[in-house]
């Protein structure tokens, strides 16, 4: 049985994953930290393997610095923050997704395979209006990965925030007389749920930290 705490649990990720390791047969969920609980992160650190983190993008290193140096694994959620300086921080092991939803994953793949014979591209991302970064850190990573591919997103990435969104991203690569689109689309946050749980389950497995990116689990 691996414990669970949950870092921004009053957030509403943070109660849709609160709400995934409940369900969970391997896990219990040990402990909600939040400001709006009156719960801080150090008070749930005591009885927890794993805690995953959807906070806020000023505080999300010092949560993963302070699971680490107690020796519990940290699944990071929040993008916006850098993680890198934490490299071989602590006795235990932090993985950070930019998008938990392997359709994501895949549409990032995918960017990837497209980029070595259509480079240019365009990212539009749409998000939700109460998202904090711009633009998202999936977009970010996307950029990262074609680039590394050869492709040359243009800059600057364009974000989308508007109510009645939750998390979209389209690229949009064109070619001589021809364009190729690939979207993925998150409609409910139960979506980022199965990414969230995989990640739980092999963090403790890791053999580099900080790993970054839900396709080094896939």
């Amino acid at each position: 049985m691996i414990n669970v705490a949950v870092s921004g649990a009053a957030g509403r990720m943070g109660q849709t994953v609160c709400e995934a390791v409940e369900r969970a047969e391997d896990m219990a969920l040990v402990g909600r930290a939040d400001p709006k609980l009156g719960v801080p992160l150090r008070d749930v650190l005591g009885d927890a393997d794993v805690v995953v983190d959807f906070s806020r993008p000023e505080t999300a290193v010092e949560n993963a610095r302070a699971c680490l140096e107690a020796g519990v694994h940290c699944v990071m959620g929040t993008t916006g923050a850098d993680f890198s300086e934490l490299e071989g921080v602590g006795s235990a092991n932090l993985f950070v997704a930019p998008n938990f939803a392997i359709g994501a994953v895949l549409m990032m793949e995918a960017s990837k395979l497209i980029a070595r014979h259509m480079p240019e591209c365009e990212i539009v991302e749409l998000h939700h209006d109460h998202k904090l970064d711009a633009p998202s850190g999936t977009a970010k990573r996307t950029a990262e990965l074609i680039r590394e591919a050869g492709g040359n997103p243009h800059e600057p990435i364009h974000s989308v925030r508007l109510p009645g969104l939750v998390a979209h991203q389209e690229v949009v690569f064109g070619g001589l007389g021809q364009t190729l689109s690939i979207r993925h689309d998150s409609i409910s946050r139960e979506s980022f749920m199965p990414g969230v749980l995989l990640a739980v389950r092999k963090v403790a497995s890791l053999e580099r930290s900080p790993t970054v990116g839900l396709e080094a689990l896939l």
